[in-house]
């Protein structure tokens, strides 16, 4: 079992019609920043085979507060303000990972 302190999430955003790649490579802009940041250990971008302005985003962080003092950094913000025209909708699940392959 890993530890529970870690902090992962799913976040399903829902793009504004023909606007899914748009929105997929600002979130790929964000992933590779998040490369950079030690705390963040996965941010992956997936689209869903069946939802066409759909895109699912799954992050692991080592803790919720390294997510939320990511979401507070200046380049972070300035991310989601781009993004956010091109944004119709966001579901977002908040998770503990207790294991498994990849973590």
């Amino acid at each position: 079992m890993i530890s529970l302190s870690k902090f992962s999430m799913i976040a399903q955003f829902t793009a504004q019609p023909g606007e899914r790649d748009a929105l997929a490579a600002i979130l790929l802009e964000a992933a590779a920043g998040a490369g950079s940041a030690a705390a963040c250990e996965q941010y992956i971008i997936h689209y869903p085979a069946d939802k066409p302005d759909v895109i699912v985003v799954t992050e692991i962080w080592s803790s919720e507060e390294a997510h939320a003092a990511s979401l507070a950094l200046a380049e972070t913000r300035a991310t989601i303000q781009r993004a956010m025209p091109l944004i119709a909708g966001v579901e977002s699940t908040r998770l503990t990972p207790v294991g498994g392959k990849g973590v």
